[in-house]
């Protein structure tokens, strides 16, 4: 049975996951949360609390860095593995990087909008991070470092021709789309967990006391009931980052080429009571749902099940460890010590045990003092045959290097025919491109006033309609103490309520709405029992 220990790593939290896994049959044998303040004595009472001294160890990767190349599909795998160190190193000396830094992996996926090239999900990790995490668990057995991002769909249960969302909702949030059963993309935002407990721990300054703040808090949607008064001062902590993530899986959902059918939430912040109809309100043509780890759907109660998502991504981390998941993702590479580990751990056979070590039947003599036996008969014949073979292939090998240097001197004429030939259409490529540029300048022209004259007529009538259109969606309770236009289309509108969700609504339904684009907000200002919003947005 083959075991591995997942540890998701993160600021003042160890989520860890024993798994064990015996044919399909996988198991969690033993799981739970931990706060730090000392990062390795933490690793040390989760080693020995799990009784995991020689247990292989699979660890999140930190800061990863994620890159997309479209590739022809038919290049060889040399060729494509050359083709993707020069476009990231492009990319570094765009970006003044140096690419001799970054310890990189990458995947490859069908292209879904386009079937003659490939996707690569390139991506990349500083080594001086991955050689501090090999220090702090230089005493143990650490045999994968994978991201998250990666490995998360192992416990997932997507089905066949099924797209889905991942957003897992740690320190930073990462949001996993799969497409037919395969990852096909990858983003970070800032925005997590992190902060949400950075708020909460401001007032509480306790980081297990924020955790279970967060675990006891409970999100009321808009048809729910109202919020208490010892509850929203936490929900203020919580919901604008929430919002932001809202947001951000709307937009991938609307441009992504393929119907979305389910969203996944997951992580530190799927504890929070009723996110997922949070976000379902939001989503409202997509299921939204807690993720559950497949295999424990059946076995487990609903009640239990709550326990083990907390460590959703410990046990993902531990499945990779199993060797699930993407493969060629492990950026830990293999050490002699590892190989000998490899060895080692393989169990010697029972029945071999006790039993002398067979010799070899065959034992050469080259005595020719005395007659030839079977064996050595044999061998002489081998030799023989094997000295003809030679003979025989040098000969041929002659007779094909003649014919190829024929060959190559008839390639040759062609190939001065063929270069005399590109030269004329060169030069008729040259007249056309000069031809070419004169239309396109035209054309440029042509447009510009075009633009130019849409952009008078459409700013016309632009004003009236935005008042007309707030007009239409502003709740009773939300007042607005000023509009202006800072700039040729951005918008800035100031607002009072007496309640943030008053406030929160009013901006969902601007954005949603499609009355202005790009919309954001700042915190607010509470003035005698009034809430001061601005929010700010783009004429669409």
């Amino acid at each position: 049975m083959a075991e591995c220990l997942g540890l998701y790593i993160e600021e003042n939290i160890i989520k860890y996951a024993k798994v064990s896994k015996e044919r399909d049959n996988i198991k969690v044998e033993s799981f739970g949360i931990k706060f730090y303040e000392n990062l390795a004595e933490a690793i040390n009472q989760v080693i020995e609390e799990t009784y995991s001294y020689k247990t292989p160890i699979s660890i999140n990767l930190s800061d990863e860095m994620y890159n997309y190349f479209n590739m022809f599909s038919l290049l060889s795998k040399k060729d494509l593995q050359k083709a993707i160190e020069v476009e990231f190193e492009s990319y570094c000396t765009e970006k003044g990087y140096n690419p001799n830094v970054f310890e990189t992996r990458y995947a490859l996926v069908n292209n879904i909008e386009d079937d003659e090239k490939i996707k690569v999900i390139h991506v990349s990790a500083n080594k001086m991070e991955i050689n501090k995490k090999l220090q702090d668990f230089s005493k143990y057995r650490l045999t994968t470092i994978s991201p998250i991002s990666m490995a998360i769909s192992n416990i997932a249960d997507v089905q066949p021709k099924q797209n889905a969302i991942i957003v897992n909702i740690e320190d930073k949030t990462r949001i996993t789309t799969i497409m037919d059963e395969k990852i096909y993309s990858v983003e970070t935002i800032d925005e997590g967990s992190e902060e949400i407990l950075r708020k909460i721990n401001l007032k509480e300054n306790s980081f297990s006391k924020t955790y279970e703040i967060c675990k006891n808090t409970t999100i009321y949607t808009a048809e729910g009931k109202e919020l208490g008064e010892d509850t929203q001062g936490h929900l203020e902590d919580i919901m604008p980052t929430l919002y932001n993530i809202v947001g951000k899986v709307q937009k991938i959902i609307n441009e992504n080429v393929e119907r979305i059918d389910v969203v996944y939430i997951t992580g530190t912040a799927a504890i929070i009571n009723n996110i997922d109809l949070y976000f379902q309100e939001y989503l409202s043509e997509v299921k939204c749902e807690i993720l559950k780890p497949y295999f424990l759907k059946k076995l487990i109660k609903e009640t239990n099940i709550k326990d083990y998502i907390e460590v959703n991504s410990a046990i993902a981390l531990g499945l990779q460890g199993l060797g699930q998941g993407v493969e060629g993702m492990n950026f830990k590479k293999n050490t002699l010590t590892d190989k000998i580990n490899n060895l080692t751990s393989k169990k010697e056979n029972p029945k071999d045990k006790g039993k002398p070590k067979k010799k070899s039947r065959i034992q050469l003599n080259f005595d020719f003092s005395q007659k030839l036996d079977g064996v050595e008969y044999n061998l002489l014949r081998t030799a023989i045959g094997i000295i003809i073979f030679i003979f025989a292939f040098a000969g041929f090998s002659s007779l094909l290097c003649n014919q190829i240097e024929n060959k190559q001197n008839e390639v040759t004429t062609l190939i001065a025919n063929t270069n005399s030939q590109i030269s004329l259409v060169k030069n008729d490529t040259s007249e056309i491109k000069k031809r070419k540029n004169e239309y396109t300048t035209l054309i440029q022209n042509l447009q510009e006033l075009s633009d130019r004259l849409n952009d008078r007529n459409r700013n016309r009538n632009a004003i009236p309609n935005l008042l007309y259109e707030i007009m239409s969606i502003i709740p009773k309770d939300v007042q607005i103490t000023s509009i202006s236009n800072e700039s040729n289309r951005h918008i800035v509108i100031t607002t009072e309520a007496e309640k943030y969700e008053q406030i929160g609504y009013f901006k969902a339904k601007i954005s949603t709405a499609g009355i202005l684009t790009d919309v954001i907000s700042n915190s607010g200002v509470k003035q005698d029992e009034i809430i001061k919003v601005t929010i700010e947005g783009d004429l669409p």
